[in-house]
């Protein structure tokens, strides 16, 4: 059976569209990236939706949505979804600070009527920069470390049952490889492709089924920080983004959106 819309499961958990409305929506996660394993991986579902002026504007708010087919106290299971919905504000404020997550949404396409998301792809050079190439260290850091047991063992932290195949977590060593890759590409290409090319998939998909040790694995990570800190200096993107007209286009979205009202 094919996959749902990505706006038919952010309805399906409970989307209040009476206080605001989707500009966006896509299928993240490891099918983003086109590594995900049929019947082990859970659905990540991401929206950036601008909110009615009541909320905007009053002194109510609506930064973000999230809600998930699983309870807390257990880990996703390939059946589960996960929705994850910012506001446009909150949205342009993470992706200028460089988060590579949502920084993602830069470079999947517009869908139809989304003539909101089409003029920020228009735009989309002015949410990039040669700082966020710290973000993807720090990203790449953050799964190192759950590789290696140094960040807890929770829902979000590492994963037993891979741990007890392979030895260690491999499901968290791809995304370290990953994210290194993705970082490089963007200073040197001021693009994130996906999902990713075809050769670096094997890699990934190789990593993740434990064809990798845990040693070669940080021995590459190594590596690709060194190309990643070299591509950025090198990088031909700005320093810095530019706030002021990350702040005039969405202003501007919002405007254009509740002339819609």
């Amino acid at each position: 059976m094919p996959p749902a819309e990505p706006r038919v499961l952010i309805a399906a958990l409970g989307f209040p569209a009476d206080r605001a409305e989707i500009i966006h929506a896509f299928i993240g996660g490891s099918a983003l990236h086109g590594v995900k394993l049929r019947g082990t991986d859970d659905t990540d579902v991401y929206g950036i939706f601008i909110e009615k002026p009541w909320l905007a504007l009053g002194i109510g708010s609506m930064e973000h949505f999230t809600a998930s087919t699983s309870p807390q106290d257990r880990r996703n299971v390939a059946s589960d979804t996960d929705v994850m919905c910012y506001s446009l504000r909150k949205w342009a404020g993470l992706a200028a600070k460089g988060n590579p997550t949502l920084l993602h949404s830069l470079f999947t396409p517009a869908g139809p009527g989304e003539e909101e998301w089409s003029t920020i792809l228009e735009r989309r050079q002015i949410f990039l920069a040669r700082t966020h190439a710290k973000k993807y260290m720090a990203y790449a850091d953050a799964q190192l470390k759950r590789m290696t047991g140094l960040r807890g063992t929770g829902k979000h932290g590492q994963r037993p049952e891979i741990i007890g195949k392979f030895g260690y977590d491999s499901k968290a060593a791809m995304h370290t490889l990953r994210l290194l890759y993705e970082g490089i590409e963007l200073m040197r290409d001021h693009w994130v492709t996906l999902p990713r090319p075809s050769k670096e998939r094997e890699l990934l998909l190789a990593v993740r089924g434990g064809e990798w040790s845990e040693e070669r694995v940080i021995e590459h990570a190594n590596r690709l920080l060194l190309v990643l800190e070299e591509s950025s200096r090198a990088s031909t993107l700005p320093a810095t983004v530019d706030s002021a007209s990350i702040s005039v286009l969405v202003s501007e979205l919002y405007l254009r959106n509740w002339a819609k009202l």
